[in-house]
């Protein structure tokens, strides 16, 4: 790491540890999300093509549709069980992603907070005898009191791109296994 980006994160101060934080969890929500929405994980290509030809299902017994079909062949007069157990499977597509909206709320704001008493901070050493900060010293106290306002918005934006994009796929998941299972329904009747 350059010496600059030490210094940036210096001037955060204690709120580098919560942005941190955030930026931690973000990364690992966004891959782990990434790595269980993945389709070969939801609704592998075969397991579609059986259902949709009412073919018995092979392999696969672990993915969202396995589950779902494997539910609804238990409960076969049960149409509002089947449709309930899939929206909680699609519930538990979104576990996780909710988080993401509030850190790409919060973290902007934690750094917004250290800014304001970084701020404090370099005003605070204005000399009472002349009324007038050191021009140095000011410039690069108000420069690092900046970066942390810097690092929660380098946090928030991929938080948000990440968060967009994690609900939108689940959308579609959502809409396809709408469509199965009416396809799934109507096998059992």
């Amino acid at each position: 790491m350059t010496l600059a980006m030490i210094e940036v994160f210096k001037g955060a101060g204690l709120l580098i540890y919560p942005l941190g934080l955030c930026s931690a969890t973000a990364v690992f929500i966004i891959c782990e999300r990434a790595f269980a929405l993945r389709k070969a994980a939801v609704m592998p290509q075969d397991l579609v093509d059986a259902v949709v030809a009412g073919k018995p299902l092979l392999g696969g017994k672990h993915t969202v549709l396995a589950r779902i079909v494997d539910f609804a062949e238990e409960h076969k007069n049960d149409a509002g069980a089947v449709k309930a157990f899939a929206r909680l499977e699609i519930n538990r597509m979104e576990r996780g992603v909710p988080y993401l909206d509030v850190i790409y709320a919060a973290a902007p704001l934690i750094g917004l907070t250290g800014t304001v008493t970084g701020l404090l901070r370099v005003f605070s050493q204005i000399s009472p005898e002349t009324g007038l900060p050191d021009p140095v010293a000011f410039t690069s106290g108000v420069a690092l009191a900046l970066s942390a306002t810097v690092i929660g918005l380098c946090i928030a934006i991929p938080s948000l791109v990440g968060s967009g994009y994690l609900q939108r796929k689940i959308e579609n998941y959502s809409a396809q296994l709408d469509v199965l299972l009416e396809r799934i329904l109507q096998r059992d009747r």
